[in-house]
This record gives C-alpha cells, sequence and structure tokens, in this order.
C-alpha cells in the first residue's frame, strides 16, 4: 500500500506508461495476490539481470548494440524494481525519493 492515498501501486504499468492502482481492503482477492505473485518475479529477473550486465561490462569484446539492449533491458527492470518498492512504501530512502509521491 502507498502511504499517501490507501491504494497500491501495482506492478505492473497501464496504458501509456501509467501507473495502475489497487483499491481493495482484501489482501487476499485475486488481484492481490496476482500482484503479490508477479513482484518477486519482477525482483528476481532484476537480479539475474544485473549478473548479465555485470559479466557484459566486463567483456572487452562485446559491441554497442549489445551495450545498448543491455541498457535497455536493465532501464526496464530498474522501472520495475522501483514500482515494487513504492508499492512497499520504501520510495522515500536516500536516493530513491522522485519528489512526485514516487509514483511511476
Amino acid at each position: 500500500m502507498t502511504a499517501h492515498s490507501g491504494l497500491r501501486l501495482l506492478p505492473w504499468a497501464g496504458p501509456g506508461g501509467k501507473p495502475c492502482y489497487l483499491n481493495t481492503d482484501d489482501p487476499e482477492g485475486f488481484m492481490s495476490r496476482l500482484a503479490d505473485h508477479i513482484e518477486p518475479i519482477q525482483l528476481g529477473m532484476a537480479t539475474e539481470l544485473l549478473k548479465e550486465a555485470t559479466w557484459a561490462l566486463d567483456d572487452e569484446t562485446a559491441n554497442g548494440e549489445e551495450l545498448r539492449l543491455l541498457a535497455a533491458q536493465l532501464a526496464g527492470a530498474l522501472r520495475d524494481v522501483l514500482r515494487v518498492a513504492t508499492s512497499r512504501g520504501r520510495c522515500h530512502a536516500e536516493g530513491l525519493d522522485t519528489g512526485a509521491d514516487c509514483d511511476l
């Protein structure tokens, strides 16, 4: 739940990349359980991508196209991780505050 509104920021974006929120008091509802299932998948994917990025940066033979693709994937993973952190109410830790109630 986000502290500022009582709505839960879901771990995916809506049309146009706008944030999706869930308004429910039922943590066992379908959408709550779906979000709870997706968040650790996103975090796990980000962890694996970080490992891949570390290897790629150490690889002197990596070309620009590969690194651009990696940067795009890292940007998407970072967006997902920040959305999960925001949803869990941790967005105001030093360095993560976006200045706009952390709505991504």
